[in-house]
């Protein structure tokens, strides 16, 4: 294979010719330019003016989370919504499922309603749902409630084992395929249809403000899938109906339509809770509900109430804490390596170092400085005795910190290192409140097959790390004594791997001619021109990269190489935890914002778009905000 130089052009950049009459049109050009430019400013400035404009930025700059507001049990005092959208109703396909494989299988007869329901399972051949007895179990029993309710005639269908979906299977999957091979215009379509619903049902307004609602959706019918061994994991969920449905909305509002001959269940205005709408579902009685979105401000509220509440508890510990080593003349403590002596202080005490004796008396029994014992009764004041029930409250237990929220995992961020390094840091310690909550999971299946293909990449960038050491030492062959780092060999990097990867490299320029082609041949279909069967050779712009350039791709390429090492090191070691929850739900993301300011790491790294507009409140956390 050819090599690439770092300054190669695209092989579709277009030549410029610089002619008599190309040098006319410039002036001409660029007063078209200041002419478009005054235009956007004039469009730009007439939006800034306008009074919608104005409401706008005054709804995206509120910040609710700076205003006093008395927690009176009142979420709201007007809500107008559009209650939620139903699943459109099941179009029969008609391809009929066989039964009695035995003997060849016979197409059956199936009405629409059991037509979907065999259809659920069908989607399903061949998955560890689908194959699953208990899954099928359930699905079946249901299957023939629904053929007995629909009282098809002489229909054979007693036994599973005798019934062979794979016909219903081969048309849905023939469906997907089609789905994917839809054109630019109406994926476009479709997109444009769901935004227009979304404007319809995805907003409301409460107390005068348009707030974000969340999934308005009603979940359609299907089949139950269920986490772990679930015993109703199979069991059909039925379709949801409006008259199992209670709407929430204000007294002064209009209530939304129901679909056509439906009504709703309930309508309530109970401005005390925050959901929109309520309905059970059948397979676990549960009830769902309809809420606003999490980037909200009554969820963001309903957050930061949360971890507020979580703050005291620290603040009770710290208080508690300070106490004893004021009163006792303890001795603060710290943290210890395996192999040193179990001796403690008062912020390293554990469960079993005190033992409470009402009404406020306690025993203290441990190690002490010098591994000499200490043990003492004490009399406390009651909000000291009440704070330590807590703290050994459940599910606390022998070997747990007393105090354990003093304590901070983040602290051990290498100041100096790279951003990689310290997002590995931050995970790890998040890692410590996974595993503290129990945020266990099985290693996911394509673990395996992720780390090899991270393993790819890895070499990916070696072999371009390896050419720009060849480009260096052409362009200096002096080098070759100065620095023979770059005459070493890329670990890893054998020749089963180059020739695998070189193949890959030239399917790739393949696929990116190909719609080249694709591209130019809708711009001469659009102008009436001939079609071409290949594109043009083009000129390449033939340049030298200089040493600087060189050098500089090569310590880029270094860094990439460290950064995906340390990578591969987060996922193997998160392969058993779920960090998400734990992020989520039960650290402050204040902390998070404030390590990231602290430490120079760009938030994206830590919350996703959609995790920065949930917690925009706590996005401008400064770096010496401390929980």
């Amino acid at each position: 294979m050819a090599k690439r130089t770092v300054e190669d052009s695209s092989d579709d950049e277009p030549m410029i010719v610089k002619s008599e009459s190309n040098q006319q049109a410039k002036p001409k050009a660029k007063k078209i330019k200041v002419e478009k430019k005054e235009k956007i400013k004039k469009e730009k400035e007439e939006k800034e003016d306008s009074p919608e404009k104005e409401d706008d930025d005054e709804e995206e700059e509120r910040k609710w989370w700076l205003e006093e507001k008395e927690d009176n049990g009142i979420k709201w005092t007007t809500l107008q919504h559009q209650g939620p959208l139903f699943p459109p109703p099941y179009e029969p396909h008609g391809v009929k499922m066989l039964y009695d494989v035995i003997n060849q299988g016979k197409p059956v007869e199936l009405t629409p309603a059991a037509e979907e329901v065999a259809s659920f399972y069908a989607a399903l051949l061949g998955t560890d749902n689908g194959n699953n007895p208990v899954f099928q179990k359930n699905f079946f029993a249901d299957f023939l409630k629904t053929i007995k309710q629909e009282k098809i005639p002489n229909c054979p269908i007693k036994e599973f084992s005798k019934c062979d979906f794979t016909p219903i299977f081969d048309y849905l999957n023939k469906v997907k395929e089609e789905k994917k091979q839809m054109s630019k215009e109406e994926k476009k379509k479709l997109k444009e249809e769901k935004e227009a619903i979304d404007e319809i049902y995805g907003w409301c307004t409460m107390d005068g403000r348009k707030e974000k609602v969340g999934n308005y959706r009603i979940e359609p019918p299907g089949l139950f899938r269920g986490r772990g061994e679930h015993p109703k994991t199979g069991c059909l969920k039925l379709r949801v109906q409006p008259e199992q449905v209670t709407i929430n909305i204000g007294a002064d509002a209009k209530i939304p339509d129901p679909p056509k001959g439906h009504s709703w269940g309930t309508v309530s205005h109970d401005n005390t809770v925050t959901w929109l709408a309520m309905w059970k579902e059948n397979v676990n009685e549960s009830t769902k509900y309809i809420f606003l979105a999490a980037t909200s401000s009554l969820k963001g509220q309903s957050d930061m109430k949360k971890f507020e509440k979580a703050r005291e508890l620290k603040v009770r510990q710290l208080a508690t804490c300070l106490y004893f080593i004021d009163k006792l003349a303890l001795r603060a403590g710290n943290e210890k390596g395996e192999d040193e002596a179990d001796t403690v202080g008062c912020c390293s005490l554990r469960y079993e170092h005190i033992t409470l004796e009402p009404p406020n008396k306690v025993v203290f029994d441990f190690l002490g400085k010098d591994s000499i014992r200490y043990v003492n009764t004490v009399e406390v004041i009651d909000q000291v005795y009440k704070n330590l029930k807590i703290f050994k409250k459940e599910p606390k237990t022998v070997g747990d910190d007393l105090f354990d929220r003093i304590n901070e995992e983040l602290r051990k961020t290498p100041a100096d290192g790279t951003i990689a390094e310290k997002v590995l840091a931050y995970n790890r310690a998040n890692r410590q409140v996974a595993v503290l909550c129990n945020h266990q999971r099985a290693v996911p299946k394509s673990h395996g097959t992720q780390m090899s293909r991270l393993t790819d990449k890895i070499l990916a960038v070696k072999y371009q790390r390896q050419e720009v050491k060849q480009q260096i030492l052409e362009l200096e062959p002096s080098l070759k004594k100065q620095r023979p780092e770059l005459l070493e060999p890329e670990s890893d990097l054998d020749d089963e791997f180059i020739k695998r990867h070189e193949i890959a490299l030239e399917e790739k320029e393949k696929e990116r001619l190909e719609k080249l082609l694709i591209k130019e041949n809708e711009k001469r279909k659009e102008n009436g021109e001939e079609l071409l069967n290949s594109l043009p050779e083009q000129k390449k712009k033939q340049t030298i990269p200089t040493m600087d350039k060189l050098e500089k791709k090569l310590q880029t390429l270094t860094d990439r190489i460290q950064a995906q090492k340390m990578q591969m090191v987060d996922k193997d070691e998160n392969k058993q935890t779920a960090l998400g929850t734990s992020k989520i739900n039960y650290i402050d993301p204040r902390i998070s914002a404030a390590w990231c300011n602290k430490y120079n790491v760009p938030l994206d790294k830590i919350f996703n778009r959609s995790l920065r507009e949930k917690f925009k409140w706590a996005m401008e956390s400064d770096k010496d905000w401390e929980f």
